[in-house]
């Protein structure tokens, strides 16, 4: 069974015209090239008793049980790709994913959880997941599936901490523009679970973790706060994020004893390189932005545009950021489409509703006011961009004036970061449902 259209855009109402179709055709070849059932059956072979991937074989018919654990927005689609792969050899299951974002499943068994802010369902489904990989053997595989998202589904806040207070200081670092790399530091050293901690439960069995990285470069201790990846953050580090983001004074007097004690030796970090909780565990990397970014080139190429991937790591404050886009692509010839993958910030200042995505596109429209010959798309890989139902935006010079015959003035709603309601006012929004994958955001400027 397909998953939800990833390679069709549902519903963008906005005027059809030559180049905003050109460039949702790009959105869509990028969106496909991300399904992670393909991904995993490159990465996971079965030959008779034999199981590979990347560089670990292991005689499943010495393997006493198969347990397939797994956190994040695509863990479900995961999950349905090692039931094809490994069929009744998996034993028993258990995956968390975000609020609709679930298969159908034989084996493995499915929770639902809040996301990006934790809720007491992820923190239920994070002690199950623990709990899991307590009962492991030396004899037993535990198949890990992590992609984005994963963190935010697995609270586990050491006590005295209570889950209230673990959500206040994601919502607090989230809404200071705190890049993810920031986040999970802080994450890893108020959790039982995060930076290797699970696989320090897990061990001594066999570990295979399974990864779609939503982080630039793939770090292994970033990706879903790296559950099974050695974790070179620390309790200071993690202070020093809440200084930087100036919240440092409105965090709980529970989160601060416990970092500043941690900070000072008195609570054990968590798994660093080289600690013998790793010594069978196999993390592999099976899919990441340059898989959407390719597609999105060769489907440019196709279309006769001339591509040009400006980074794979793009950064930065969103509305910065779109400036930035549209100021290349008018430097840049005709029919050029101009690819970017990565994952921008927004800080928070206003009351409304958006995400990274729309906030970009909104700010671009703004630029391209009244022009004609430039387009601009921004996706989120998984289908959703912030706590809305839409995965990104495309916009064009006339983006701002169907807005205001709505009743909306974009400047305005820019202002208070209410980029939802003026891109579902002009028609602009992308609307796909969850995509079953997760890698990262792909940004497109087109010009005619």
């Amino acid at each position: 069974m397909a998953p939800h259209t990833p390679s069709a855009v549902n519903r963008v109402t906005g005027p059809r015209q030559p180049l905003r179709e050109a460039a949702l055709r790009i959105s869509r070849a990028a969106l496909a090239a991300g399904d992670p059932r393909p991904l995993l059956h490159r990465a996971v072979r079965v030959a008779g008793s034999t199981l590979t991937a990347g560089s670990l074989t292991l005689d499943l018919g010495r393997i006493r049980r198969v347990l397939v654990l797994g956190c994040g927005k695509a863990s479900a689609w995961m999950a349905e790709a090692v039931e094809d792969i490994l069929g009744d050899r998996v034993d028993d299951g258990f995956v968390v994913v975000k609020d609709g974002h679930t298969r159908s499943l034989r084996r493995v068994r499915i929770a639902e959880a809040g996301h990006p802010v934790p809720d007491a369902r992820g923190q239920a489904a994070s002690g199950e997941l623990v709990g899991l990989a307590r009962a492991a053997g030396a004899d037993d595989l535990v198949l890990l599936l992590i992609s984005g998202g994963g963190s935010a589904l697995t609270p586990a806040p050491p006590p005295p901490i209570t889950l209230d207070e673990k959500r206040e200081i994601t919502r607090l670092l989230l809404g200071a523009g705190a890049t993810i790399r920031e986040l999970n530091a802080v994450r890893k050293h108020l959790s039982l679970v995060k930076g290797g901690q699970l696989a320090r439960a897990a061990a001594p069995a066999r570990v295979l973790t399974l990864i779609l990285s939503d982080v630039i470069g793939d770090p292994l201790d970033v990706i879903a706060s790296g559950p099974t990846a050695p974790d070179p953050s620390t309790f200071a580090d993690a202070l020093q994020v809440l200084e930087r983001r100036g919240v440092t004074a409105r965090v709980s007097r529970a989160v601060l004893d416990r970092l500043r004690a941690g900070a000072r030796g008195e609570i054990d970090e968590t798994p660093k390189p080289g600690d013998a909780v790793f010594s069978r565990v196999t993390n592999l990397v099976i899919g990441n932005n340059a898989l959407v970014i390719d597609a999105a080139v060769s489907e440019a190429t196709r279309l006769g545009y001339a591509p040009r991937v400006l980074t794979r790591a793009l950064e930065g404050e969103a509305r910065d950021v779109a400036r930035e886009l549209v100021k290349r692509s008018s430097e840049s010839p005709p029919r050029t489409c101009l690819v970017a993958g990565g994952e921008t910030t927004v800080t928070v200042r206003g009351m409304g509703c958006g995400g990274r995505c729309q906030e970009l596109a909104l700010a671009a429209a703004l630029d391209i006011q009244g022009r004609q010959d430039i387009v601009v798309l921004a996706v989120g890989t998984d289908g959703t961009d912030g706590p809305t139902d839409a995965a990104g935006a495309v916009v064009d010079g006339s983006t701002a004036e169907r807005a205001a015959r709505a009743g909306l003035e974009a400047h305005a709603r820019l202002a208070d970061n209410d980029s939802h309601a003026v891109l579902g006012a002009s028609g602009d929004l992308i609307v796909t449902g969850p995509t079953g994958t997760n890698l990262l955001d792909i940004y497109l400027v087109l010009r005619a």
